[in-house]
């Protein structure tokens, strides 16, 4: 159970596809417009259940409950060798050389 005041992400599908305007793109319209929000969980649920949250700008939205604590996953990558060679290159332009 997760208690209400829990920061939460949601998603909810705002358009099916065949709700979506004739002008976009042909492989828009083959999948629905889908929303993902974070907020406060405005009462107890289960992960899956159908809730509302307050976002932090005070809006209440509505969804499926699908993460606790959400966090960022994303990253940039692994390392890239030559990105260093690009760095001495861009010091030399904008500085004259090194230090």
């Amino acid at each position: 159970m997760i208690k209400k005041g829990e920061w939460v992400r949601i998603h909810k599908i705002i358009l099916e596809p065949a709700e979506r305007a004739p002008q976009v793109p042909e492989d828009t319209k083959k999948v629905p417009l889908e929303m993902w929000d974070k907020g406060f969980l405005q009462a107890n649920a289960n992960i899956g259940d159908d809730v509302t949250i307050e976002t932090v700008t005070g809006r209440q939205e509505s969804g499926t409950l699908i993460e606790v604590n959400p966090y960022y996953e994303h990253d940039y990558g692994k390392f890239v060798p030559e990105l260093l060679a690009i760095d001495k290159q861009v010091m030399e332009i904008v500085f004259g050389g090194e230090k």
